[in-house]
């Protein structure tokens, strides 16, 4: 695909029709003037996945990246690092039991207000393997048949911390966020419509029976899950990604066991869906 220009000599390289966009022209060890960070959110908002090479971004280098786009929120779920908190380790090496982001999700969607987005960068990679997949949810509501659209409509669903966090923290007296969303909200910015459920922290559709949440559920998550709708990103060192979780979903692939995937992210607070 053509290479798009934007505002602040951002250039966008789309990776797939429907989602994610490559970012050259931008260094991120620096403060952003106005017209970049214009480029950047006009990217941000059309692809709604974007990536960078070859950012050697320090934690305050980070942190300033994501309050350009709105105040960072503290993890919900895991402890960020002592100094930093606003910022979260993602690590696994040939100790780890599991990973984060195994299966499709959406950052923290368990929140009353979800995140805008997350910011992660990779410092260390393994040489083959460790790729994350990113799936866009204005693609899948779009994909389903008018008359599914309609019966999801009026529906709300529950979304779930406890049991994702539980094991990770143990039972150190410790209470994990469960709200209630729209099955299908509207994204404030582009207005939008887009499926807001996912594996990981949904639990059931109260409107509906047991018998028939989870069978409307589960078709959502094999829908989602399409490949038509989905960009991979192949990291390298320095490499960023930044989503935008009211519309995408997200998975980290753990192919690479036994080497070394190492990074750090920080998350942009949201809003509560509608």
């Amino acid at each position: 695909m053509n290479a798009i220009c934007l505002e602040g000599n951002v250039i966008a390289r789309p990776l797939t029709a429907r989602i994610g966009a490559e970012i050259e022209g931008v260094d991120l060890t620096r403060p952003l003037d106005e017209p970049t960070l214009k480029g950047l959110r006009a990217a941000f908002l059309r692809h709604q996945v974007i990536f960078f090479r070859d950012q050697p971004i320090s934690h305050e280098d980070h942190l300033r990246l994501g309050r350009a786009f709105g105040e960072l929120a503290i993890h919900s779920g895991v402890a960020g690092l002592p100094d930093y908190p606003e910022v979260v380790a993602i690590h696994a090496d040939a100790d780890s039991k599991f990973v984060a982001g195994e299966n499709w999700h959406s950052d923290l969607s368990c929140n009353a207000e979800p995140p805008l987005g997350s910011i992660l960068t990779m410092k260390i990679v393994p040489d083959y393997g460790g790729d994350t997949c990113f799936s866009s949810m204005y693609a899948a509501y779009e994909a389903l048949s008018e008359p599914m659209r309609q019966f999801l409509a009026g529906l709300t669903a529950i979304h779930d911390g406890e049991h994702v966090y539980r094991p990770i923290v143990g039972n150190n007296g410790k209470t994990f966020p469960c709200s209630e969303h729209p099955v299908v909200r509207t994204h404030p910015e582009t207005g939008r419509k887009c499926l807001f459920v996912n594996q990981s922290y949904t639990t059931r559709i109260p409107q509906l029976s047991k018998l028939e949440s989870d069978a409307v559920l589960n078709m959502l998550y094999r829908h989602c899950m399409a490949a038509d709708f989905q960009v991979r990103f192949r990291w390298r060192p320095n490499s960023i990604a930044f989503w935008d979780n009211r519309c995408t979903q997200h998975q980290a692939i753990w192919d690479y066991f036994p080497r070394t995937r190492s990074g750090f992210r920080v998350t942009v607070a949201g809003d509560k869906p509608f």
